[in-house]
């Protein structure tokens, strides 16, 4: 895949109760995306979410932190993406992921959604089309499948959470790759670690 990103959604859940909970690390991502490059996130009723945009290696990107509980973030993203005619190749949803422990994130290219309401929601909203690439932050699994729901609602003790947002800088530093459609490099530049050699 080599189709440059126009839109990056992260998911999470509305309200202060939730925020920087585990399964808020999608939308901490985009938080952190808006900060470093100094762009206000505003809210914007028409796409259900808060919004911004940047420029980035020379690429129009709009931001987006839906509104909407989890189970409901593809009436945000696709609301996004038919207005600004933007193609599912060409969205980065940044979302937690059970099956990677804190402090590492990882990028891939389309698929099914492993169970995520949220990306359930928008594969269904895209008219199922699974193209979209995701960044997937690991927040660890509680150990057993009906612990998960209090597991992902909870925030992270606080070294698990310092783990949590070192992955996200690893992320940001990967993404001007991504952005520009160079998947290869970004993924080996978040996937190895700073002692690896990458070749």
């Amino acid at each position: 895949m080599d189709s440059p990103i126009r839109l990056i959604a992260g998911l999470g859940n509305p309200g202060p109760e939730y925020q920087h909970t585990r399964h808020n690390a999608g939308a901490d991502f985009v938080e952190a995306l808006a900060h470093r490059y100094g762009v206000p996130l505003r809210h914007q009723a028409r796409f259900f979410g808060a919004t911004a945009r940047l420029t980035l290696e020379g690429q129009d990107i709009h931001l987006l932190i839906p509104a909407t509980y989890m189970n409901k973030s593809g009436q945000s993203v696709a609301a996004m993406a038919r207005f600004f005619q933007v193609a599912p190749a060409e969205i980065l949803v940044a979302h937690d992921e059970l099956d990677l422990p804190p402090g590492i994130s990882r990028l891939k290219i389309g698929g099914g959604h492993g169970g995520h309401n949220g990306l359930r929601d928008i594969v269904k909203a895209l008219a199922n089309d699974r193209g979209f690439a995701r960044l997937r932050i690991g927040i660890g699994h509680p150990g057993h499948a009906s612990e998960v729901v209090n597991y992902v609602l909870r925030r992270a003790p606080q070294a698990e959470q310092r783990q949590i947002e070192a992955s996200i800088e690893g992320a940001l530093d990967a993404l001007p790759l991504a952005v520009k459609g160079a998947w290869n490099e970004a993924m080996t530049r978040l996937h190895t670690k700073p002692d690896e050699d990458p070749a």
